[in-house]
């Protein structure tokens, strides 16, 4: 089949290199794709926010089955798109996709069927948010209800970090993204990432894995896109994994059919696990970034029949095939970043590291100029592999990092170390 990835990021490239592993795949077009993913599959430049650009384009290519890698395609209705001319889509419609797109609306969905989660307020003006924030104290958490990219979350330890997140969000740090603000409780415990396949009507959990946020080791320093990945999440244990199902996702679900609007396409859940009970952080409806890539890792081929499987609803008769194994990636960034960093410095020596099974470096922020590889992103390189235990999958990802030649980058030295 011919298959069409939107995106350009190391998320498509880990989608688009599982999709490659299955037979099923014949022609594989990514668009607007990257450096890395331009080694696999073709490159497309298509606006990818444009429905009627994307489905034109599907059209001229044959294209059977239509991935969306990204929250912005689908917040803009190219799924709608897609679908209306009856082209077989993975992801959300516009309606469903407000999970991720609007803060409060995740939160009045929780409300409605019970879904454990922090207690929230929204707010529409500036005055009314700190003296909020002033009447509870800090430590609290301050979003932005649009999307913004990952930057629109302050974990507020003191309340002048409360009170200036929330004057910057107003003051339109963030554009449209933080005309309403929402203010929840703040939420103790460890944060893990549940991913879950939905048809619209049956659920598939299909992995779980745990971010790095902050940009320096420890965690410490400021939130950034992600600094850094494993799987499977220790903290999140099949009993917890079993609640989150019962008590979060599966009520979600049946809350979107409920309303007219079902949710098609992957679930991703932050939840935080304290003494061994969930709660909902937030909802994407996207696969996370850089978690895709220790989930594609392991899912390998398989990865392609169950996004289908979900496409064309026939979630119920599917099963995931795990290895008992583990995949750890490690995110190479532009010296400066989350900060102003410099794009087009050379990366060297990526061709002597191994591309396989074990071991892959996806690419999120690059590009060839004049036969050289540049950086163009923060984030750049998502340097991941797989092992039997954790500490292996860790050692061979930071041996496969010390071969890259790319003095302005930096990377975190410690992804893992809580499992560890």
């Amino acid at each position: 089949m011919n298959i069409l990835i939107l995106g350009g990021g190391g998320r498509e490239h880990a989608l688009a290199w599982a999709a490659k592993q299955n037979p099923k795949c014949d022609r594989l077009i990514v668009a607007p794709g990257n450096a890395g993913i331009a080694a696999l599959a073709e490159c497309a430049d298509i606006d990818v926010l444009d429905g009627l650009a994307v489905t034109q384009f599907a059209e001229e290519n044959a294209i059977d089955f239509v991935i969306i890698g990204p929250e912005a395609p689908l917040a803009a209705g190219v799924a709608d798109a897609l679908r209306a001319a009856g082209i077989l889509t993975f992801g959300p419609s516009a309606a469903a996709a407000r999970l991720e797109a609007s803060k409060s609306f995740t939160k009045e969905i929780c409300d409605a069927c019970g879904a454990p989660t922090a207690g929230w307020a929204r707010f529409t003006d500036a005055a009314a948010a700190l003296a909020h924030v002033r009447q509870t104290g800090a430590p609290i958490v301050v979003k932005a209800d649009g999307l913004a990219a990952g930057k629109g979350v302050v974990v507020a330890m003191t309340l002048p970090e409360a009170e200036a997140a929330i004057t910057n969000m107003f003051g339109g740090s963030l554009g449209s993204a933080g005309a309403e603000v929402v203010i929840e409780e703040f939420m103790r415990g460890e944060e893990a990432s549940f991913f879950v396949l939905s048809d619209g009507t049956d659920v598939l959990a299909i992995g779980t894995a745990q971010d790095h946020k902050r940009v320096g080791d420890g965690d410490t320093g400021p939130n950034t896109g992600g600094m850094g990945a494993y799987s499977p999440a220790p903290v999140l244990t099949d009993a917890i994994a079993e609640q989150a199902l019962t008590r979060i996702v599966k009520p979600t679900i049946a809350e979107m059919a409920r309303r007219g609007t079902p949710f098609q396409g992957v679930l991703y859940a932050g939840l935080m696990i304290d003494k061994g009970q969930a709660r909902l952080v937030e909802y994407n409806v996207r696969f996370g970034d850089p978690e895709t890539q220790v989930l594609m890792m392991r899912l390998g081929a398989q990865a392609l029949d169950l996004l289908l499987a979900c496409a064309e609803g026939r979630l119920a008769g599917m099963r995931v095939n795990w290895a008992a194994d583990h995949a750890l990636t490690v995110v190479m960034a532009a010296k400066g970043y989350p900060g102003p960093y410099v794009k087009g410095t050379a990366i060297r020596n990526l061709d002597s590291l191994p591309e396989d099974s074990q071991a892959m470096t996806f690419h999120a922020g690059t590009a060839l100029c004049d036969g050289k590889l540049i950086a163009t992103g923060g984030r750049v390189l998502n340097v991941t592999a797989r092992a039997a235990s954790l500490a292996e999958a860790q050692a061979r990802a930071y041996a496969m990092v010390d071969r890259i030649d790319w003095p302005e980058g930096f990377c975190r030295r410690d992804i893992g170390w809580r499992a560890l």
